[in-house]
């Protein structure tokens, strides 16, 4: 039986994986991103990869900060998440974390950002762009009319309308 933690984690992480695909329905949008990470000089398979797991980690953060169940992950604002992708710390999205990860690419992808997070200098202003990144896909998403006040329920009912993968 899994443990409502890792479920927590799994329903994060799945919106991080859908949050590029979604945000990039926008014209242009893939575009900008791409080039704002040659800019920065970020590989752009590995800085996306970063954009995923920064997304989970927000919306892992929020969760637990809000004592927010798996069960009811659909219920937190887009917009909350966006806010903690740039308001809170590097090292405040990594509390609460499993310790295990099912999957070995979400696993690598946090021990990167915590490499990073704690590496200082250029590693950390790369996630301070990143985040900057996280939170305009966020926004995107928030700002199309289809809902009032777009939740993580919202983005899991549009990636399965898109035919995203799980």
């Amino acid at each position: 039986m899994t443990s409502d933690p890792d479920t927590l984690w799994r329903r994060c992480a799945h919106l991080g994986r859908v949050l590029l695909p979604l945000a990039d329905q926008d014209p242009g949008r893939q575009a900008d991103r791409h080039e704002n990470l040659r800019t920065w000089g970020i590989d752009t398979a590995v800085g996306e990869r970063l954009i995923e797991i920064f997304a989970a980690l927000a919306t892992h953060a929020v969760a637990i900060d809000a004592s927010v169940p798996a069960a009811q992950l659909d219920a937190l604002p887009l917009r909350t998440v966006a806010d903690a992708a740039t308001g809170k710390r590097d090292f405040e999205l990594l509390v609460g974390l499993p310790d295990r990860f099912a999957d070995v690419r979400d696993e690598q992808a946090v021990h990167l950002f915590r490499l990073s997070a704690y590496e200082g200098g250029q590693a950390s202003r790369r996630l301070f762009q990143l985040s900057r990144e996280v939170r305009h896909a966020l926004i995107v998403l928030v700002e199309r009319p289809l809902f009032p006040c777009p939740t993580c329920g919202d983005v899991f009912r549009r990636a399965t309308e898109a035919d995203l993968p799980e």
